[in-house]
């Protein structure tokens, strides 16, 4: 049986800018250490929506080789980051809807005592990124979760500003990720994993 620490990155995008994230993060996670799951929230706007950007259809059949996330992804995992575009500073509909079909796990006991974490991106500066994180914070306060961010526990944090999560600013999809938010999601990744593991290697409570 694998002692790696299971981590599972269940993220939504609509052109792209928050899967770059979540596979910066997914890449991070494994490199120190972890068994990593790639999981995209199902989209949920109607193709009209969709037709309508030539950018939001080109990333989803860009992305179609990329699995789509179930609640057994969750059971599975030790650790769980969740990454969203922000909505009006909260999170996106698609992976609210994913959040909201736990709740069956919610109710056997399966998301309690897991690590959880976030990231974000936005199109504007500031632009809802904190107000973002911490709404979706609340699920993990319901789920009994871990929470683990990174605070200011690494220099770099004072580079990119952000205690609550990984967060870039995307424009219109035309502002690359950058080495900023590289660096962030590295440090954000490292710690989940190492925090996971030393909670997974605790003596199980009697």
């Amino acid at each position: 049986m694998s002692t790696a620490v299971k981590v599972v990155v269940v993220y939504y995008s609509a052109t792209g800018t928050t899967a770059e994230l979540a596979r910066e993060i997914g890449q991070a996670a494994e490199k120190a250490g972890a068994e990593v799951r790639l999981r995209r929230a199902a989209e949920l706007a109607p193709d009209a929506a969709v037709d309508a950007s030539p950018g939001w259809r080109a990333h989803i059949t860009a992305e179609a080789d990329v699995a789509g996330a179930v609640p057994d992804d969750v059971v599975w995992a030790d650790a769980v980051i969740f990454g969203t575009p922000t909505r009006f500073g909260n999170v996106a509909a698609q992976l609210k809807q994913f959040i909201d079909t736990l709740g069956g796990l919610w109710a056997r006991g399966l998301l309690a005592d897991k690590v959880y974490s976030g990231f974000v991106t936005s199109a504007t500066l500031h632009g809802g990124q904190e107000s973002t994180l911490l709404a979706l914070y609340n699920s993990v306060h319901h789920f009994g979760g871990v929470l683990v961010t990174p605070g200011y526990t690494d220099p770099s944090k004072f580079t990119d500003g952000n205690p609550y999560g990984t967060s870039h600013v995307a424009g219109q999809g035309d502002f690359p990720v950058d080495d900023t938010a590289r660096t962030a999601a590295r440090v954000q990744a490292e710690r989940v994993v190492r925090l996971a593991g030393l909670l997974r290697a605790a003596p199980a409570a009697p």
